[in-house]
């Protein structure tokens, strides 16, 4: 009977051998899921470096099968993935002239950013108007600037955009 409890399983249950935390199983070898995947990964990936490793020395002839099987199936996932868009930007070139310094073109310094009433600077405290300028925090009311923007006239197309007209057909009498 002594025998038959030393190589039953303990009744309890098995915390993980990498001491995470969690439960293990035998069937993990005593680790918890995650653990145990991340041990299949890395052997998977010394197998992987290890047949890249001996191709190289080799000349390619003496790798495993079984590594040139997931190598190759590693490339015709990367061949069935789209290639992502390549943005290129042109400059257009100067022509070349004798005199080197008028070729270049100086920047223009954008000033600081004022009321287009009062000429007070607003920095990023400014308002920008539908009319299209940038007033102070007392001008930046349509009447206090003499706007030129119809907001009638916009306030009116948006009614007009959002409820559209809906009429029936007139029905033939019989």
């Amino acid at each position: 009977m002594e025998s038959t409890k030393e190589t039953a399983a303990p009744e309890g249950p098995i915390l993980c051998i990498n001491n995470c935390g969690f439960f293990g199983s035998a069937a993990t070898m005593n680790m918890c899921s995650k653990c145990h995947r991340e041990m299949i990964l890395k052997q998977e990936n010394a197998k992987l470096a290890a047949s890249s490793f001996d191709d190289i020395i080799n000349g390619g002839g003496s790798g495993s099968d079984v590594g040139k099987d997931v190598v190759a199936a590693d490339v015709i996932k990367a061949a069935a993935q789209p290639a992502a868009p390549v943005e290129l930007n042109v400059v257009p070139l100067q022509a070349c002239s004798d005199d080197s310094s008028s070729s270049q073109v100086p920047e223009v310094k954008a000033g600081p950013k004022r009321c287009s009433t009062c000429r007070k600077r607003v920095g990023l405290t400014g308002f920008n108007c539908k009319c299209g300028n940038l007033f102070c925090s007392a001008h930046r009311y349509s009447d206090k600037h003499e706007c030129p923007f119809d907001y009638r006239g916009a306030g009116r197309d948006a009614i007009a955009k959002a409820n559209p007209v809906v009429k029936a057909e007139k029905l033939d009498k019989i």
